[in-house]
């Protein structure tokens, strides 16, 4: 059994493969976090875009202390649902999830896929719930199994599960250096979890914990998704091509930016010219022979500036991608009515399948989730979506679903 959880392990492990790279690249050109990263990044266009449409994500789907989810209730047993969504949006306000959610949202626009780990926080806290926001690179994931890789010292192995008795060939280690780092696997297939160091060796003999969930608390949401892929594409991931050209493009021209404040300068040489001692950089001195015109550029028939047309027409479709021309701020002009319904209308019809997506992998999850912790925590009364009561969710994105659909049957 744990050699098949093994097996699984790996084959999520390989059909993330390819995807790490899309990420790096994704990260690169939008969240550079290495210095050396930072210093080729030459168009923020892409940057920018991201954050005003994870801004306008986190605005939409999950405002915060505003009341974007309701419980109806639909059984006789039910408790009170206004009661139940009282204690759960207060625990979600006394949180960290509103610092938290728009991690998460910065990675579904520039990876495609999030990952918001739903813990419970020790008894006598604000707030029955702790969120923590987990790399994609750190979670590879197959249907129904969840396999999440961290590095942590030996003294936190130990704290975190007490019962944990360090196998022979790492006691020796751990005695010498507690800080000694150990590669941990925590998975969960289906609502069997399972914890086990990954450092060689069966993997019998490496489990640190294992135990159940009533509730997955890994709650993973994508922006779209191809069939037969895991992962989702973001905007980030469909304009890569747009925003590496556009990246290369400025580039170089700031380079020609630099011959031309700095120019290159010409001096009298008696010697012979050595063409491969020529140097065209910014400030450069070439040697020419006395009395000849030096290296003479060829001149073009035409002259425009043919970078800024193709730079400005990448960056109109990075922002257009990234939905920045739609889902920015309102003109300066005053708007009538009809346009303002029009503008809904276009963003309904963009976001209409992100959002559907959305509420099914990541809103009911997260209430599923928290309605089962504040049960279990005797808060409220056992209730459950789908039977005892239904979920309304009211927030900024779903108004604006019911208010088309409206105005459509009205047509």
């Amino acid at each position: 059994m744990k050699q098949n959880l093994y097996s699984l392990y790996k084959q999520a492990l390989d059909k993330r493969e390819p995807w790490l790279r899309r990420w790096d690249d994704a990260r690169r050109y939008t969240m550079p976090t290495a210095d050396d990263e930072a210093a080729t990044l030459f168009d923020a266009t892409a940057s920018d875009a991201a954050d005003n449409l994870a801004a306008s994500i986190y605005t939409l789907l999950t405002p915060p202390e505003s009341l974007w989810i309701q419980l109806v209730g639909e059984s006789d047993f039910a408790q009170n649902a206004d009661y139940a969504t009282s204690v759960l949006r207060s625990n979600l306000n006394d949180s960290n999830f509103y610092t938290t959610i728009h991690q998460c949202y910065m990675d579904l626009v520039t990876l495609g896929t999030a990952c918001l780990f739903m813990g419970q926080s020790p008894i006598g806290s604000s707030s029955a719930f702790t969120f923590t926001a987990i790399p994609m690179s750190d979670i590879a994931i197959l249907p129904n199994a969840v396999f999440h890789t961290t590095s942590m010292s030996a003294n936190e192995v130990i704290s975190r599960y007490p019962t944990w008795t360090p196998p022979a060939n790492l006691r020796d280690m751990i005695k010498r250096d507690p800080e000694t780092q150990l590669k941990l696997v925590q998975s969960l297939v289906g609502t069997e979890f399972t914890a086990w160091l990954d450092v060689g060796g069966d993997i019998e003999n490496n489990i640190v914990s294992t135990g159940s969930f009533e509730t997955n608390p890994y709650i993973i949401f994508r922006w779209s998704v191809i069939s037969g892929e895991l992962y989702g594409r973001g905007p980030v991931l469909r304009a890569m091509p747009d925003i590496k050209t556009a990246n290369k493009v400025v580039e170089l021209v700031l380079k020609n930016a630099t011959i031309a404040v700095s120019g290159i300068w010409q001096a009298d040489d008696d010697g012979v010219i050595n063409l491969n001692n020529i140097n065209l950089t910014p400030g450069a001195i070439i040697p020419k022979a006395v009395g000849s015109t030096g290296l003479t550029p060829l001149q073009s028939g035409s002259n425009f500036d043919v970078s800024q047309i193709i730079l400005k027409d990448l960056r109109e479709r990075i922002r257009h991608t990234m939905l920045a021309d739609r889902l920015g701020l309102l003109s300066e002009k005053e708007m009538t009515a009809t346009e303002i319904m029009a503008r809904n209308s276009d963003m309904m019809r963009i976001l209409g399948a992100t959002y559907g997506r959305l509420l099914h992998e990541f809103i009911r999850p997260l209430c599923d989730r928290g309605l089962q912790i504040l049960s279990s925590r005797g808060l409220i009364l056992p209730i459950k979506l789908n039977g005892d009561a239904e979920l309304k969710y009211i927030a900024p994105i779903a108004q604006m679903t019911a208010i088309e659909s409206v105005l459509g049957g009205q047509l």
